[in-house]
């Protein structure tokens, strides 16, 4: 099975503030080509590229202080229609006076089975009492929290509300919550590590660093090295990746250092990440019988040897 853990749609990039548009629209360079960032991320994409996923949460996002917002029911009404596949994470800003209200409401959505939250979006410290109230509520309703890292959100981010380290807190006050730490906590990669050790209910996805191989190469020899690779959860950073980019992108991390004499990171290794029950460590409820009996989807797929 195959847990894409890290995909977002919106009805347009506004809907991540006008500072990422501005950030997004910039031309750079790729592979030699000159391309502008901005990629589609309509359903009818999203659900062409999750392929070969057999489930893929679909991440909202909610900022009052970047005036942004990608519609919680838009992505509800979206994970419904496909519910044997995609699984909704509602974005919420703690600095929203109905917050902890909404966690009672997005707990009865069906189709909507966690939390999404940027406390460098959001421009309040994660620690936060109406933060802090966030996380109770979601853990009394067995909903697991996604911490978006968010760096290319613009300047008006507060970065050092990113950063994995201050979550160590909210892990020790709420130690039933399921936390899901995105993008590895890039820049702040040794952080996240170090907190993935210190917590069983902590993991971070891989998402966005698949896209920068000698990155990702050097994130997975240290998760293997310090023992957390276990914590790691597969995902594909759709739109800017597909889940199929993404896996090919897993088996070819050892690519970057053949001929080199630096350590492969082992194959077993990256089989479990692609494979990893993200569904199952997180404890989100959801009818099981599609999940295949015979070998993954990714076994039948091309890979290197």
């Amino acid at each position: 099975m195959i847990v894409d853990t890290h995909t977002r749609i919106w009805q347009g990039p506004t809907e991540l503030g006008k500072q990422a548009l501005d950030h997004l629209a910039r031309t750079v360079v790729h592979a030699g080509d000159q391309i502008r960032m901005i990629p589609r991320a309509d359903g009818a994409t999203h659900l062409i590229s999750s392929e070969p996923a057999d489930y893929c949460f679909v991440l909202g996002f909610k900022s009052i202080h970047l005036g942004a917002e990608i519609s919680n029911r838009w992505i509800a009404d979206y994970c419904a229609e496909h519910a044997d596949k995609m699984v909704g994470f509602a974005g919420v800003d703690p600095k929203d006076p109905d917050a902890v209200d909404k966690i009672t409401l997005i707990a009865r959505e069906p189709s909507l089975k966690g939390i999404v939250v940027c406390p460098a979006a959001a421009d309040i410290h994660p620690c936060d009492t109406q933060a802090m109230e966030v996380y109770e509520a979601a853990a009394q309703h067995g909903l697991p929290v996604i911490f978006d890292i968010g760096p290319n959100l613009g300047s008006e981010l507060k970065l050092q509300y990113a950063r994995p380290g201050l979550l160590d807190e909210v892990a020790r006050s709420v130690p039933t919550l399921r936390m899901v730490i995105t993008q590895m906590g890039y820049p702040w990669i040794d952080e996240t590590l170090a907190i993935l050790q210190s917590h069983a209910n902590m993991f971070a996805d891989v998402g966005a660093l698949l896209r920068r191989p000698w990155m990702a190469y050097d994130a997975f020899r240290r998760a293997w090295e310090m023992d957390v690779m276990h914590k790691l959860l597969f995902g594909s950073d759709f739109p800017f990746m597909s889940a199929t980019e993404a896996v090919e992108a897993v088996f070819n991390i050892n690519q970057m250092v053949l001929d080199t004499g630096l350590p492969k990171i082992p194959r077993t290794a990256l089989d479990q990440l692609v494979e990893r029950d993200a569904i199952g460590l997180l404890q989100i409820d959801i009818p099981r019988a599609k999940i295949l009996a015979n070998l993954p989807r990714h076994r039948r797929m091309a890979r290197p040897t």
